[in-house]
């Protein structure tokens, strides 16, 4: 029996969704509508350059009429690599338009885990954003010689390449402008690049994090994102016409819902700050209504706000804690169901006025009327702390395979260990090995070229997400980590290492901790030291230090993290206590393999690299001289050499 094609087969997946809905045409449809409405800014050399509605649907027709020029067809793979940019999402756009697929990868790829893409995607046109990533790309040429696929590399900051005559190089502008000749030329052409996209096309190919392996490639159709957005909008997450920032990697799942469907399907206005570094204080002017950041974000900007008030004069410390405090308890009552009385809420106006209000508008948060957290579990000090504030700050659950649109807490059902009840047309269960399922048209299709992953992962209607949880009475979902990561101690006690590594990351001193125990007769753990936090602790103890490696192995900073270890064991039972630790000389780097472009471990990469370090821990070694192997932004490599102390937590 002859197989359907793809698209064919998304109609027999997804009966009610209607062909012509689909992202391009709901830019058409904003440009017809809100012409003149903005719909993206850029921070530009200090300037604030305006898109409307119509000059995205202008950008986006002219890039792909010059992108079929090129020869890009339909189910091509076009690779998107930079930081966020507006060329880079009308080139995503443009893409779509042809049904070819915009493949994003991460600024900070090595050329070789580029080419490796390159190879598995057979991608032979790219959109880089500047120089350095075009650079990178010519160097993937070399390596690949040859066999190079690279046809065409279409960059957007014109600075230092026009001068380089490079016949595999051309700019994003003139693109643009040779397919706006074309689209004068050819009067049908605009109404034939609309007409062409259906809501069951791929409208990009994500990639799973590769934790174990070589990342997957995560096919999201029109249809998926849509059908997530709208879920989410009817449950009250997304609002018409929000302000966003667009500051997150474009590779991963969450820019691309928000950044691109939900900002078409919504209206929203994309803001896009000048660079990564300018982010924090773009944000002030921005001031957006609806914010999305990852808990590693939320605790870094509570470092600073602690920074912050530790430099200011003794009186606004004094004031700041009290207040701070005041309203800290106040959230707990609050989230235990007990509501503030009337005297209560009135001192609680007062801190507003003198600290709470002046906090959030120096974070550029005064506006933020949903504020979002997702991608691992948050620190309730940290959760807690901006919830003080006044920002009713909510968890997200999901993954790239169901568009990260899974579950959430409402606005007035937030408890501190849950992640909040499923979307609408969202359905989860718990199977008998406690692993999460879940069904909905935002569930993804199958994985690129993957058809025995896909088996794997989609089993008699249900996606299985990987992780282990519950269901709580009340509908809410309850994450504990990992199927794949429930371990077993030698004396057979179960355990989940991601549980204890997040809670131990919850201390804005720990960047990353990565506990080990299985098959051992106890569990001991690998630190690494956040720098910005714990050198700011040194400076305020005294605590001398001139890099990294010094100060994560002076006897203090020890101290500092046996502390924060000590009030997690007192969470765990006695057998699953952490009895060893090492303050590592070096953090985890994805360069180094040690962790994906998300920061999630690579176990075995850890595993091996460290396995001298692990072994002396179990043998009550106290000093280990050791060389971590290291590679350089150049793809060069080296050794970082340090004796690291290995210390017992009951010391």
């Amino acid at each position: 029996m002859q197989q359907p094609n793809p698209r064919e087969q998304s109609r027999l997946l997804h009966p009610n969704w209607e062909d012509s809905d689909n992202l391009l045409r709901l830019l058409a449809y904003n440009a017809e509508h809100y012409p003149n409405q903005v719909a993206m800014r850029e921070r530009d050399h200090g300037i604030w350059q305006e898109f409307t509605w119509q000059d995205y649907l202008d950008q986006v027709l002219g890039f792909a009429a010059g992108l079929e020029q090129q020869g890009v067809k339909a189910d091509d793979l076009v690779l998107i690599l930079g930081d966020n940019r507006p060329a880079l999402y009308f080139a995503m756009l443009g893409a779509i338009a042809l049904r070819a697929i915009p493949s994003p990868a991460y600024p900070d790829t090595t050329p070789e885990e580029l080419s490796g893409q390159i190879q598995r995607e057979n991608i032979r046109f790219a959109v880089a954003e500047d120089q350095e990533q075009v650079d990178k790309l010519l160097h993937v040429v070399g390596l690949q010689g040859e066999n190079s696929l690279i046809e065409k590399i279409i960059y957007d900051d014109r600075r230092g390449l026009d001068q380089q005559a490079n016949p595999l190089t051309m700019a994003f502008e003139e693109v643009v402008l040779n397919g706006q000749q074309r689209l004068k030329d050819q009067a049908d052409l605009s109404a034939d690049l609309l007409a062409r996209p259906s809501i069951h096309d791929i409208a990009a190919l994500l990639h799973s994090s590769g934790t174990t392996g070589v990342p997957k490639g995560i096919p999201l159709k029109h249809g998926h994102i849509l059908y997530g957005v709208r879920n989410a909008a009817n449950a009250g997450y997304f609002a018409e016409g929000e302000v966003h920032m667009a500051y997150l990697p474009i590779a991963w799942v969450g820019d691309f819902i928000f950044s691109i469907g939900a900002a078409l399907a919504l209206r929203f206005v994309v803001n896009i700050p000048e660079r990564q570094e300018t982010s924090q204080s773009d944000l002030r002017e921005i001031a957006p209504t609806l914010y999305f950041c990852s808990p590693r974000a939320w605790s870094n900007m509570l470092t600073r706000i602690q920074v912050g008030i530790d430099e200011s004069p003794p009186f606004k410390q004094k004031m700041y804690h009290h207040f701070m405090d005041y309203a800290l308890r106040l959230e707990r009552a609050r989230l235990d169901g007990k509501s503030p009385s009337v005297g209560q809420k009135l001192w609680y106006w007062v801190g507003k006025q003198l600290i709470y209000a002046p906090i959030k508008d120096r974070l550029g948060l005064s506006r933020v009327q949903r504020p979002y957290t997702a991608g691992e579990a948050i620190g309730e000090e940290v959760f807690l702390f901006f919830r003080a504030l006044g920002l009713n700050l909510r968890q997200f659950y999901g993954q790239t395979e169901n568009c990260a649109l899974a579950a959430a807490q409402s606005a007035d059902e937030v408890k501190l260990h849950a992640v909040g009840r499923p979307f609408p047309g969202v359905e989860i269960k718990i199977d008998e090995d406690g692993e999460i399922l879940m069904r909905g048209d935002n569930v993804f299709d199958g994985y690129y070229n993957k058809p025995e992953d896909t088996a794997e992962t989609l089993r008699d209607g249900w996606m299985h997400t990987g992780d282990a949880g519950y269901l709580e009475d009340d509908g809410q979902l309850v994450v504990l980590g990992r199927v794949s990561e429930v371990v077993y101690t030698a004396q057979k006690e179960r355990f989940i290492p991601t549980y204890i590594e997040n809670r131990l990351q919850f201390s804005h001193y720990i960047r990353d901790a990565c506990v080990l125990g299985k098959d051992r007769d106890h569990l001991n753990v690998i630190i690494c030291i956040d720098f910005q936090a714990v050198g700011h602790w040194a400076t305020e103890n005294s605590v001398p230090y001139s890099s990294y490696a010094e100060l994560s192995q002076h006897p203090k900073t020890y101290q500092l993290i046996q502390e924060q270890i000590e009030k997690v064991n007192q969470l765990l039972p006695e057998p699953l206590r952490i009895q060893r630790f090492v303050n590592l000389h070096k953090e985890f780097d994805a360069n180094d393999g040690e962790v994906t472009r998300t920061r999630k471990l690579r176990r075995k990469v850890i595993d091996q690299t460290y396995s001298a370090i692990i072994e002396a821990m179990y043998n009550d070694a106290e000093l280990i001289d050791f060389e971590a192997p290291i590679v350089y932004e150049t793809g060069e490599t080296g050794v970082l050499k340090r004796t690291l102390r290995l210390h017992n937590t009951n010391k």
